[in-house]
């Protein structure tokens, strides 16, 4: 019997403020335990919460870029339960009037199945976006019979994105979840950094007999921080749920936890329902009234989006859609791209594109770097592609002067011309000179003109590798190509 799955994912992003949501504390990551909390993260009596303006105005961003409603009126709740991380005894977030209501994501997801195209885009609707606290962390391995509690991450602004139930596969799942990480990285109102736990996901999962109108019972994964884990628990998760279902048992609605060094999930708790947490209004903080003229201030800030941006580059730049799938991984890659191309010019714009594609990104990738620690800046790659353009170096010479910059991290935009004059690697362009250097390689390869003359074309090749030998690689090597050509069809007479 065929089976459908039924997927929607609740994500965290911690919004990129300096303080808490609802305090001055700072939230810097790996400060010594208990050291950024103060009185209202603590919950201490007379303690009072006052909004964060900066983490609203992230909400109002992200709710522009999905074209979300956005709430002129908001309530903050409290929603409760009993943690020892959570001092407070509740949590302060929002449940009947979120600040971001509806919005859509669209995805490219890739699959390997022969039924369906290697590509295809789907739409996922959200429900809602709200603003929340997260609660501190309880630590376990260093304690023995013990939990250590630490309050620093108590207070962190979270903004919690749900969807609706439309996907329908692991890989779905992954492809919004990464469409997702980089719009709020784009938009710079979240740093993304899964390992520090800025972004992180609850998927709930559920599968139905194909052609069932109604949902099954669905479970939740929780605390899933990177697309493996995510991939790898929904995909277990299916497969656990068809075994009990078509071995006579039932799904019982509950949160797991995804064990990844077993690769399955495990149950945690039973699953609650809204009611289970006594939802209330906070009386201690006063609805959030987002007018009209604060939503346009906001707009302002609006960058040009991931999609826009790409179909701009296709078009702009004459680029393939992989291409510019590639440049536009960030917004600081994609402003790199586009501050290289107004120094080379627009008739370059290709080949600006290779360089970053191949050399560039390589580099970035062995050293662990992002795009704005790169040692080559945009001006010393543009001097390169200039003076490969204008001859005065091969492509492959160009390469060499890239990787001595990057290894020199040199400071100077004119390093390419620096070390093009230091190295002698100033490539020999005079037809008279190459000539006279290609008849002296043509007197001293017989063999060679002979097996090219007789159609073996490999000879060709090994013929430039002589002259390239000979001018110790600063042969022009378009020139010689073609000189090479025209003094071996004489040859051939």
């Amino acid at each position: 019997m065929d089976w459908e799955v039924v997927i929607g994912l609740e994500t965290h992003a911690q919004l990129s403020t300096k303080s808490k949501i609802f305090s001055g504390a700072s939230t810097q990551f790996s400060a010594a335990p208990n050291m950024q909390a103060c009185a209202v993260d603590l919950a201490l009596p007379g303690a009072l919460p006052v909004t964060n303006r900066v983490a609203v105005e992230r909400a109002i961003l992200f709710g522009l870029a999905i074209n979300a409603t956005i709430a002129p009126r908001s309530v903050f709740s409290r929603k409760h339960y009993f943690y020892p991380d959570s001092p407070k005894g509740y949590q302060i977030s929002q449940y009947e009037l979120p600040v971001i209501r509806g919005g859509l994501i669209i995805i490219r997801v890739e699959v390997n199945e022969k039924s369906r195209p290697n590509v295809y885009k789907k739409s996922i609707k959200l429900i809602r976006a709200h603003l929340e606290e997260d609660a501190g962390k309880s630590l376990h391995k260093d304690f023995t019979g013990m939990t250590g509690i630490d309050l620093n991450r108590a207070g962190i602004p979270l903004l919690e994105i749900v969807t609706e139930p439309d996907m329908r596969s692991a890989a779905e799942a992954v492809a919004y979840a990464k469409t997702l990480h980089s719009l709020v990285v784009w938009l710079n109102i979240c740093d993304g950094n899964m390992q520090e736990g800025s972004f992180r996901f609850d998927a709930n999962v559920s599968v139905r007999r194909l052609g069932d109108q109604a949902f099954g019972t669905r479970t939740e994964i929780k605390n899933l921080n990177s697309f493996r884990f995510l991939e790898e628990a929904i995909q277990y998760e299916v497969c656990r749920q068809i075994r009990l279902i078509q071995n006579g048992g039932i799904v019982v609605q509950e949160t797991r936890l995804y064990d990844s060094n077993r690769g399955e999930t495990q149950a945690m708790r039973h699953k609650e329902d809204a009611h289970d947490y006594r939802y209330l209004p906070d009386p201690d903080l006063i609805p959030l009234i987002i007018n009209k003229d604060w939503v346009d201030k906001v707009r302002r800030f609006l960058p040009e989006l991931p999609d826009a941006m790409r179909c701009r580059f296709t078009k702009q730049y004459s680029l393939l859609r992989h291409e510019a799938d590639a440049l536009t991984t960030s917004q600081a890659f994609a402003e790199y791209y586009e501050q290289v191309v107004s120094k080379v010019g627009i008739t370059n714009a290709k080949m600006v594109a290779n360089w970053m594609i191949g050399g560039l990104a390589s580099h970035l990738n062995r050293d662990r770097l992002s795009i704005g620690e790169t040692r080559v800046s945009a001006e010393q790659l543009a001097l390169i592609i200039l003076r490969i353009v204008d001859g005065t170096i091969s492509n492959k010479i160009g390469k060499e002067i890239f990787g001595i910059i990057w290894d020199e991290n040199a400071s100077d935009n004119t390093a390419a011309d620096r070390i093009i004059n230091s190295k002698r690697f100033k490539q020999i362009s005079d037809i008279s000179s190459l000539e006279a250097i290609l008849d002296t390689v043509i007197a001293t390869n017989p063999k060679c003109v002979n097996e090219y003359l007789s159609g073996k074309n490999h000879a060709f090749n090994a013929l430039v590798g002589q002259m390239m030998k000979a001018t110790q690689g600063q042969a022009n090597p378009q020139q010689v190509n073609e000189l090479l050509k025209n003094k071996l069809s004489k040859h051939s007479k």
